[in-house]
């Protein structure tokens, strides 16, 4: 499933499409949803936003569009008719004048009114939302203190978006190993300086994949083995995909298990149990 650093990538090329601009046409393949088009149709784009793992287009007629890309949603950007040949669900179709975006396979799509979406079941729920311009470490930190968190395993706790928002399976695997830290520890198990180094790690991978299009590896790693010829899946992350090769750091094979009901990657010997 996508995570948050390519749900906001998404959105901010949906914004650069059909920010400021008119739907001349709107398309919703759900016959629930069909009675909107004509609501919509003629609205001005105000905004396209993302909030952990969904995708808000607001609207100047006081509606919003919510979308969740779920495991197979995909949003494409091409030229009004240009329609591409796909085996893939047209879900819904947004044109302007000169453009199209059109989103393919997802089935969470809703329409709510704008002032109503701090009351949205999934919105309502969120938590610290890494990717927020306003977040600060400082309160990722203070996160990771709060009571009620500290006998949750981490594998489970950094994917729960009710705890913080914007990370799924990936990121947490990544955060976790740089951190040196197994995924069944719980926070309770960490000190102070190793429970802010996790957040710190949260916060700082988050923000590294959204603006490399994800790659969670060390920049200058990633950027010697990119320039040796390696496919980009070979050189984005320190051990997430790379069951049975060396961790990077000592040389260890990169071990792949089950942890709290998901499926992660991790090195053994520098995320031991102790």
């Amino acid at each position: 499933m996508p995570e948050g650093p390519e749900i906001k990538r998404a959105a901010d090329e949906l914004a650069a499409a059909i920010k400021g601009q008119k739907l001349r046409r709107v398309y919703f393949a759900f016959p629930h949803l069909q009675g909107f088009s004509d609501k919509l149709t003629g609205a001005k784009v105000e905004d396209v936003t993302s909030r952990s793992k969904a995708i808000l287009t607001q609207l100047d007629n006081g509606l919003t569009i919510y979308s969740h890309n779920q495991l197979y949603g995909r949003w494409l950007i091409l030229p009004v008719g240009d329609y591409p040949d796909s085996s893939r669900s047209l879900r819904l179709a947004l044109h302007s004048r000169e453009t199209m975006a059109l989103l393919y396979s997802a089935s969470e799509i809703e329409v709510i009114k704008t002032s109503a979406l701090n009351q949205h079941p999934y919105l309502s729920k969120l938590g610290l939302e890494l990717l927020d311009q306003n977040t600060c470490l400082s309160d990722i930190v203070s996160r990771f203190s709060e009571v009620k968190f500290q006998r949750r395993k981490l594998m489970g706790l950094l994917q729960d978006q009710h705890f913080i928002s914007g990370m799924g399976n990936y990121l947490c695997c990544e955060a976790l190993h740089v951190s040196g830290i197994h995924p069944d520890r719980c926070l309770a198990d960490l000190n102070r300086q190793k429970r802010e180094r996790l957040a710190k790690k949260c916060f700082k991978l988050t923000w590294q994949a959204y603006l490399t299009g994800g790659i969670t590896n060390l920049i200058t790693r990633a950027e010697k083995l990119r320039k040796a010829g390696r496919a980009f899946e070979d050189y984005r992350f320190h051990v997430y995909r790379r069951e049975g090769l060396p961790c990077y750091k000592c040389g260890a094979s990169i071990v792949k298990g089950k942890f709290s009901g998901k499926m992660g990657y991790l090195c053994p010997a520098c995320q031991a149990v102790k």
